[in-house]
């Protein structure tokens, strides 16, 4: 059995279907923080949208600061502020106060922003935001360390600039970047030093080599511990079991990918099953423990290693199986993937080897007990 030591997660964008209540869908978010700490998950991620309805946080911080209230022991990150929405220094100052909110316990994720329907609305230019979101991370990395900022730029001022609160974390809080489709990402995590999340396990490997060699090309060293795959897995005590509990999020959550991403007429005819097709890209299961096991193996094969794996939280299942299929990943598939029970193997094996001998010992030392004493 293997002995590898990676923490396990959950990356939420999250999907929650639009004739559902965003209330008690929002409440049911807490409760599953509060339920993922309790199994010993390390890390919950939130993601920053602004249209289409499924994805209904507009504020990751806004969700973080609450959940911190809730919990004690869980990261909380958002994955991801999407900087060309927000000036610079406001982002730092609410690294920094959520950051001594959270006693440590709040990531910040960058990206340049999911939807093109976001940027529309804030009528941002879709082909200017990778740009925005390397200058915003420069200036954002610049004023966590203290320095102060004059900058101006073609989307935001700057003038005399500064932080005005030590981090609690030093030098600073855990910060990340999004890998997805383009090299940005991984080139912003090298140079900045910073943690790379990787939505789609089928890149990670480019993604892993893409950010090395930029860290090289300016004196830093990543360390793999700070990489993050995003893996589906959907676990149920049988396949037929799982495959039936994701017939209540699979359908809304494939629409709501084709509205982000419509099908065009050049679109090779989709074939297969669907779910499996998703898994394909992003690594995964839908089935039993054991199958995740199998997955989770050829998943580090494939990605050459990470050191935290998240597992994504798309709401294919209601909540009751969900939460049941985070248990289940919990109590079976991480201890046998990380070799948890490696030495209560050992010492069971080795009892069986020894019972007759053991078994003897007992019995003699029973027998020699009922003999009557001599006085």
């Amino acid at each position: 059995m293997s002995n590898r030591h990676i923490r396990v997660g959950v990356f939420a964008p999250p999907h929650h279907p639009n004739d559902e209540n965003p209330t008690l869908a929002m409440q049911r978010d807490f409760q599953l923080v509060e339920w993922l700490e309790e199994l010993g998950y390390s890390e919950f991620w939130l993601g920053e949208h602004h249209s289409g309805g499924m994805q209904i946080y507009g504020s990751p911080e806004l969700f973080i600061a609450a959940a911190a209230e809730r919990t004690t022991r869980i990261k909380l990150g958002a994955a991801v502020i999407s900087l060309p929405y927000h000036n610079p220094l406001m982002v730092a100052d609410r690294i920094v106060q959520l950051d001594h909110q959270t006693r440590g316990r709040a990531m910040f994720g960058f990206g340049p922003g999911a939807l093109s329907s976001d940027a529309h609305m804030l009528n941002i230019p879709v082909a200017s935001s990778r740009d925005r979101m390397m200058q915003a991370v420069h200036t954002i990395v610049r004023l966590l360390d203290g320095e102060i900022v004059t900058e101006e730029t073609e989307w935001y001022s700057l003038k005399d600039a500064r932080v005005h609160l030590e981090p609690y974390t030093r030098p600073h809080p855990h910060l990340a970047v999004a890998s997805l489709k383009t090299p940005v990402g991984a080139l912003t995590a090298g140079r900045y030093n910073m943690g790379l999340l990787c939505a789609m396990a089928s890149g990670v490997s480019s993604a892993w080599k893409t950010a090395t060699e930029a860290a090289a090309q300016h004196g830093q060293v990543l360390d793999r511990d700070n990489l993050r795959v995003v893996g589906s897995f959907h676990l149920a005590e049988t396949r037929e079991k799982a495959r039936e509990n994701v017939k209540f999020g699979f359908e809304p959550y494939m629409d709501y990918l084709n509205v982000i991403r419509p099908p065009t007429p050049t679109d090779q005819p989709s074939t297969g099953d669907p779910i499996e097709k998703v898994l394909a890209g992003r690594g995964g299961v839908v089935g039993t423990p054991d199958d995740a096991i199998e997955a989770l193996e050829k998943l580090w094969d494939q990605t050459g290693g990470f050191g935290c794996l998240l597992l994504s939280g798309t709401n294919w299942m209601d909540f009751e199986a969900t939460k049941k299929s985070y248990e289940l990943f919990m109590r079976y598939v991480w201890p046998k993937f990380c070799g948890q029970n490696r030495r209560r193997a050992a010492s069971l094996d080795w009892m069986k080897q020894n019972a007759v001998l053991f078994s003897e010992v007992r019995d003699k030392a029973a027998a020699e007990a009922m003999k009557p004493s001599v006085t």
